[in-house]
């Protein structure tokens, strides 16, 4: 993990909790002065203690590592929420559905932006008869290629693994509405709206 526990961060989410050092010290089972010497950047709490100390400063322990306190506005959890992570490394791909921190090969991973799916990404939908077949108008090659086809709704997810010097096709079973994702490994994350209502059709390409 090239991320930690702050000093500022501990120092700040235990005053908003209004605990002195002594208390939480006595809380987590360490001195005070340990406490101290966290807060003042001159030591760090063990890996052990991230846990307990999160609990006692009644955050998570994403929050904890980065000093961000999250509020969940969304008690329903959908899936549209969704987050995609790749590992720049391996190639790893990690979904989640919500804050959290994410390591591969020893990075800290950010969550990818999606952007709109350009001319050189189309992405063609075609419905063949009960599953959509989904091809990207792309090169697949050993140095550019997609390397992921998923669809997002609100209640469920479906992803086909791609490989260099495949197809960059795959079949879904599209629902409602929702977000078809795809990953080029040279620019990145795209999407595009889905709805079966606007894009129902017997045969035919859409894009």
């Amino acid at each position: 993990m090239n991320a930690y526990i702050t000093g500022s961060a501990i120092k700040r989410l235990r005053e908003a909790r209004s605990l002195t050092q002594a208390e939480l010290a006595s809380t987590i089972g360490v001195s005070s002065k340990a406490v101290s010497k966290w807060e003042t950047a001159k030591g760090l709490p063990d890996i052990t203690l991230i846990e307990p100390l999160a609990k006692a400063l009644g955050i998570s322990v994403t929050e904890l590592i980065t000093g961000d306190t999250i509020t969940n506005r969304n008690t329903s959890a959908s899936l549209l929420r969704s987050k995609f992570y790749v590992c720049p490394v391996c190639g790893n791909i990690i979904h989640t559905t919500g804050e959290t921190m994410i390591s591969c090969c020893g990075i800290t991973l950010p969550p990818l932006e999606a952007e709109e799916a350009d001319d050189e990404h189309t992405i063609n939908i075609e419905l063949v008869e009960d599953e959509y077949f989904i091809t990207v108008s792309h090169d697949m090659t050993k140095s550019h290629y997609i390397s992921f086809i998923a669809f997002v709704s609100s209640d469920k997810i479906e992803m086909t693994k791609l490989y260099p010097e495949g197809n960059a096709e795959t079949r879904l079973h599209l629902r409602g509405h929702g977000y078809i994702y795809i990953y080029c490994n040279k620019h990145g994350l795209m999407k595009h709206k889905f709805s079966r209502k606007i894009n129902r059709l017997s045969k035919g390409t859409l894009i």
